[in-house]
């Protein structure tokens, strides 16, 4: 990557990608945040020069800049993404740790973490602006959709779907081929061997709907 990035959202998800940045060296150019007590700071020596809307900064994107967003929230993700596709014809750069493994037979999309340690398998399909954290395993041929999060350690297994702006906690398991529904959400730890259905909640072991 031949640009500098600047990273949206200067909080936890944030300094992650920093440090992923950094592991492949790669410049970090600034962070922007939306909270002003965030502004005029520094995050491992690195700025907080402004809100995600600052223009005098985005001019530069595309130009001499990529951009990576680092919200926490999956949906102000999205509404960043899209705002950054329309108003700027921008799409994210990929965050991938340099002690990660990507099979080179994977296809990712656009704005994706990937932290140390992860695993993503032959055949998988991961899609936009996901966050998949340390020692997470994708198994071969699952399919991540967009705005999906995958905690530490978390074992997606072979033929698994998981679909748009899912959450998956730490350590849990989904068995092969069964599908999480849009917004679904899978407890810390939890065994998943049956479909989840959108917007459902879900724990333990086998999981149960809360």
């Amino acid at each position: 990557m031949e640009n500098p990035v600047i990273i949206f959202g200067a909080q936890t998800l944030g300094k992650t990608a920093l440090d992923i940045f950094t592991s492949n060296n790669v410049v970090v150019y600034c962070f922007l945040d939306d909270d002003a007590k965030l502004h005029q700071t520094e995050l491992n020596n690195i700025p907080v020069m402004g809100n995600t809307d600052d223009e005098e900064i985005l001019k530069i994107l595309g130009k001499k800049s990529e951009v990576f967003i680092a919200a926490e929230d999956s949906a102000v993700r999205k509404s960043l993404a899209n705002k950054l596709k329309e108003d700027y014809k921008q799409v994210p750069v990929n965050a991938i740790h340099k002690n990660s493994y990507v099979s080179e037979h994977a296809w990712l999309g656009h704005g994706n973490l990937i932290n140390a340690g992860a695993v993503v398998q032959t055949g998988c399909k991961i899609g936009d602006n996901c966050v998949i954290q340390s020692n997470a395993v994708i198994e071969a041929n699952a399919i991540i959709g967009d705005f999906v999060q995958i905690g530490a350690g978390a074992l997606i297994n072979a033929e698994a779907t998981i679909e748009d702006q899912a959450f998956i906690g730490t350590g849990a398991i989904i068995v092969g081929s069964v599908k999480i529904g849009k917004k679904a959400r899978v407890g810390a730890g939890a065994v998943v061997i049956a479909d989840v259905p959108a917007n459902q909640t879900v724990f333990g072991n086998p999981a149960q709907k809360v």
